[in-house]
């Protein structure tokens, strides 16, 4: 699945990095933790979060996320798309809700990471 197939399934809006939603997919996780994204998420493509601010391109930049989708309609501001656009991260927003979000992708193939 790439970024792309993403976000026509969730009917989201692609705020920056158009150009990298050719990119392959293979897992996501959904969290509005970041500490928690930082302790348990491995080998993760895609976060789903309803936090909205700079530290999420940060955690997803660490982790090697390479996409970020802001759900119920979360809007980032300027900055955080200049961070994103800095670092190559395409950023999509959804209005679905963080559940039905993470089940779409899930009945479409992408499943999460390993629970090691």
């Amino acid at each position: 699945m790439t970024i792309k197939d993403i976000s026509e399934i969730l009917h989201a809006e692609v705020l920056c990095c158009e150009e990298n939603t050719s990119h392959e997919v293979h897992t996501a996780c959904g969290s509005d933790m970041m500490s928690d994204v930082l302790a348990f998420v491995k080998n993760q493509s895609v976060l789903l979060t309803g936090l909205c601010n700079p530290q999420v391109v940060r955690t997803a930049e660490m982790m090697d996320i390479i996409c970020i989708v802001f759900v119920r309609g979360k809007q980032p501001d300027e900055n955080m798309l200049e961070l994103a656009r800095e670092r190559g991260i395409p950023l999509l927003s959804t209005k679905h809700r963080m559940f039905n979000a993470c089940g779409l992708l899930y009945d479409n193939g992408l499943r999460g990471g390993d629970l090691n």
